[in-house]
């Protein structure tokens, strides 16, 4: 039998500005008292996006917002899921862009594992992957990796960025991940991926 595994992840240090978060809807922190109703949960996301923006969201505009959150939430982070979502977007009105977390209990060599998580090595990237070392100020040191991939369900280019890390003292391995087929978007996003790599935590009960 497998021991218990505790730690979960932490978002208290999450600029909630560019990003929306999604809870986990399984798992040991899911699913939250607040997705009994999705459709008021992200209504009330959608009218605080505007609040915080000052700015007028018109007749339509907490409504298709609010669409956007629901659609994004079931597409992406359906009942049974345990992984965390952020969206991220500059104006309430973009097309939010999908990125995901998860931790479970460390497995493998380090550096193996490490390269698994980030698909450091996959084979159907276009051209070997970038991939760098990156120091998180939470979570440590970890490997970061880059790629381009040639899905056969679309005639279109995927770029990818995946984060990966191994926090020794919770025995914990955290994964981050996101990908897109619009290239540009992912690029104008990079800076604030990097801070939401930097603003992970683990909290271990």
């Amino acid at each position: 039998m497998s021991e218990p595994f505790f730690p979960v992840i932490d978002i208290e240090y999450i600029d909630p500005y560019p990003w929306t978060v999604i809870p986990p809807r399984d798992g040991e922190v899911g699913p939250f008292e607040e997705w009994d109703d999705i459709q008021a949960w992200c209504r009330e996301e959608a009218e605080d996006l505007w609040l915080d923006r000052e700015l007028d969201p018109g007749p339509n505009g907490i409504g298709f917002v609010a669409g956007t959150l629901a659609h994004c939430a079931e597409a992406f982070s359906p009942p049974g899921t345990d992984h965390w979502l952020f969206l991220h977007r500059d104006h309430p009105t973009d097309l939010p862009l999908p990125v995901f977390a998860a931790i479970g209990p460390s497995s493998g060599p380090r550096e193996e594992t490490l390269r698994t998580l980030t698909l450091a090595d996959d084979p159907q990237a276009v051209e070997p992957p970038v991939v760098k070392r990156f120091k998180a100020k939470r979570l440590g040191e970890g490997l970061t990796t880059f790629r381009y991939m040639n899905p056969d369900v679309s005639p279109h280019l995927l770029a990818c960025a995946r984060y990966a890390w191994r926090v020794e003292e919770h025995r914990a391995d955290v994964v981050m991940w996101t990908a897109t087929e619009d290239i540009a978007r992912i690029l104008q996003a990079a800076q604030d991926l990097e801070q939401l790599a930097h603003s992970l935590a683990i909290y271990d009960p």
